[in-house]
């Protein structure tokens, strides 16, 4: 089988050499938070893997920390997975199906010798640990008999020793290179209810524990997995080794192989942080739409197509690095360009009163949903005397080469009549109250008899029809380019923008007031746009901005 990037090839070696007679793989999410879309590239990995390679994905919670764990994230993390396009079917699993299992094996460990009950405190435990270039000391418990560390682990277990006064570590080396393997904890004392096993337990495993075992019991082939977990290979390896072969496991062992994580720009890709957002009420919740969450992600209007489509992009790395977010607002763009049906809308809006329309008199013209898909089909806009434009479609004393309304200038209304401003009335505190204009009856549909041209071109919205909508306008949450290289002295804090949200209270044509959650539309000249999932109701409908045009369009109306 052909294959496509370095994971695959791997794979297609194994199968080659009979190392495996078929593909198996798994997404394991931790339940303490909510996926963001660094977890959108793995899900997308492990289960695309597995179809490219006729096999299958598990779903498996790595539930190990009861402190931070909640059915919440269980539900929304199932609910992400689904929403992409996946299904594990009967597929379900949890860390926590296996504490039986990863009991027994700790105690054969222990028995083995390669396990032992140390009571060192964690700052202790850090002096023991060495640095990075001199190894680390032995545990004072290190050498105690087998026996002894048994009925110690077996008092944890019944809940005879507090937290922090005790727990299991691998007996491994103290001299070894690799931080990871110098006696790691392998279990530790946690007397908090579990969202799964309630009270039963009050010791739990390590993940670097649980997790290798985790993939055997389910006969993972192959554990994909972030470049963070490099380093931890040799642990998940060591793992499996000491406790295999065991007539209650596969006989393969699962093959580790880590691919880089996604870093976004302008993007925290972090579920701790993620999470003091939402604790430090800077955002509106785990699926705020200006949240990299999945969830937030889909409240503002993204596809999973389009996520997919960005995960195959950005393909599969070896080493570290930063995607430009623009490639995600790219991929976005291209769907809704040929899918969203147009729309008017007028987000800052100031009146146009067309002097020389007949009272009374209405216009309707048929215009097209998108242009880009005219099956789609066409449909009605009402024009009448009075009229909104954009307040900055007009300025009283443009600059050279402005190409929209001022006073005498002639500007196209989008699919109706040129007008030409006449008059500006003013509020007494010098704001615009409207605009006086008069209209060529003659130039419908953007054509005159003397076939003159204007350049500039207005969207609109008919002041007897309009709908009043909300629409909320978002930036990056951060200023900083790369949120990860945080200037010292500073926190990740300090660059949350706190104009990364605008409310604005706009004009919209009528068809608007019937929006679905998660209708798209595009709203000509400004972007285009979800009806939000949360907030908005019929009659009331509530718009977030996902994504603005393309940036050729924000260099040309810099200009004008």
């Amino acid at each position: 089988m052909e294959a496509s990037n370095f994971i695959q090839d791997f794979i297609v070696e194994d199968l080659e050499n009979k190392r495996y007679s078929g593909v198996h793989t798994r997404f394991p999410p931790e339940p303490n938070g909510y996926l963001h879309i660094g977890h959108a590239k793995s899900i997308c990995i492990n289960f695309g893997t597995a179809l490219k390679f006729n096999g299958i994905c598990n779903l498996r919670f790595d539930d190990t920390n009861p402190a931070k764990e909640d059915v919440e994230y269980v539900d929304s993390i199932k609910e992400d997975v689904k929403w992409l396009g996946f299904d594990w079917e009967e597929r379900e699993f949890f860390a926590s199906d296996y504490y039986d299992l990863c009991y027994e094996f700790a105690e054969q460990l222990i028995l083995a010798g390669k396990a032992y009950v140390c009571h060192l405190k964690g700052d202790e435990v850090s002096e023991h640990r060495g640095t990075l270039t001199s190894p680390g000391k032995n545990s004072p418990w290190r050498d105690r008999p087998p026996q002894e560390s048994l009925e110690l682990f077996r008092k944890m277990r019944n809940g005879e020793i507090e937290e922090g006064e005790a727990f299991l570590r691998a007996k491994i080396s103290m001299a070894n290179p690799n931080m990871n393997m110098r006696d790691p904890a392998i279990y530790r004392i946690k007397k908090t209810s579990h969202h799964r096993t309630g009270n039963k337990w009050v010791i739990y495993p390590m993940y670097d524990y649980a997790h290798p075992i985790g993939d055997w019991v389910e006969g993972i082939t192959h554990s994909i997995c972030t470049l963070e977990f490099e380093a931890h290979r040799p642990l998940y390896e060591w793992v499996l080794n000491e406790i295999g072969p065991n007539p209650k496991m596969p006989a393969r062992l699962p093959r580790q192989i880590e691919f880089a994580r996604l870093n976004l720009t302008y993007t925290v890709m972090s579920k701790r942080l993620l999470r003091e957002l939402v604790e430090n009420n800077q955002v509106l919740g785990w699926d705020d739409p200006r949240m990299p969450t999945i969830s937030g992600l889909r409240r503002r209007g993204y596809t999973p197509s389009s996520l997919r489509e960005f995960a195959e992009r950005i393909g599969v790395a070896k080493t570290d690095s930063i995607v430009d977010i623009q490639l995600l607002y790219f991929c976005i763009r291209e769907e809704l360009n040929k899918n969203a049906q147009r729309a008017m809308v007028v987000l800052d809006p100031v009146k146009v009163v067309i002097t020389n329309w007949e009272e009374g008199k209405e216009d309707v013209f048929e215009v097209l949903n998108n242009p880009e898909n005219p099956e789609q089909g066409s449909r009605k806009l009402s024009f009448g005397k009075e009229l909104y434009i954009e307040r900055d479609d007009f300025m009283e004393n443009p600059p050279k080469k402005y190409f929209r309304l001022f006073p005498g200038a002639e500007v196209r209304l989008k699919d109706a009549y040129y007008i030409t401003c006449k008059e500006v009335i003013k509020k007494e505190n010098g704001d615009i109250a409207e605009l006086r204009c008069v209209y060529d009856p003659k130039s419908r549909g953007g054509e005159t008899p003397d076939m003159r041209k204007v350049k500039g071109t207005l969207h609109w919205v008919c002041s007897n029809a309009a709908v009043d909508v909300e629409v909320r306008l978002f930036e990056h949450l951060f200023t900083l380019e790369n949120p990860a290289a945080i200037p010292e002295g500073k926190s990740y804090m300090d660059y949350v923008d706190k104009n990364s949200l605008v409310v604005k209270q706009a004009k919209a044509e009528p068809m608007l007031a019937n929006a679905k959650p998660y209708d798209r539309f595009q709203f000509l000249r400004q972007g285009y746009f979800c009806a939000d999932a949360k907030d908005s109701a019929p009659q009331k409908p509530v718009f977030n901005r996902i994504v603005g045009l393309k940036d050729s369009w924000g260099k040309i109306s810099s200009q004008t």
